[in-house]
């Protein structure tokens, strides 16, 4: 989204989580695995989460297009973690500890989950 009018935000809705999945036998929650990554477990349960979640690293990208984009590793309140895509700023106004939730209408068969800024962007001081 670092050029206006190129991206579209897709509508956010309250009922939107994610599917997650949390390992029978030691508990370990994590996101699109077929196996346990604790104990190696096939026993997956999958569960809702409540989607929002802490980026923890954030980072601007140029591969495989023209236009820059974040990707960032989002910690969810579960207790997985998870490379998202960020939408609703700037790519480089992404910052280390804004609270992201999931998009409605994105496209998880793509590959890649979809983040919307929940805190507007603060605006630092450059000096």
């Amino acid at each position: 989204m670092s050029q206006p009018g190129t991206d579209t935000v897709p509508e956010v809705r309250e009922d939107v989580g994610l599917i997650y999945q949390r390992c029978r036998w030691c508990g370990t929650a994590s996101f699109r695995k077929l196996l346990c990554p604790v104990c190696a477990s096939s026993d997956l349960e999958s569960e809702r989460s409540t989607g929002e979640g802490i980026v923890i690293r954030s980072a601007v990208v140029h591969r495989y297009t023209r236009i820059a984009r974040n990707e960032s590793l989002v910690r969810f309140p579960e207790g997985f973690m998870f490379r998202c895509r960020v939408i609703g700023a700037a790519p480089h106004l992404v910052w280390i500890g804004a609270r992201v939730r999931p998009v409605a209408a994105a496209d998880l068969d793509a590959g890649e989950l979809v983040v919307e800024l929940c805190d507007t962007v603060r605006h630092t001081d450059w000096r």
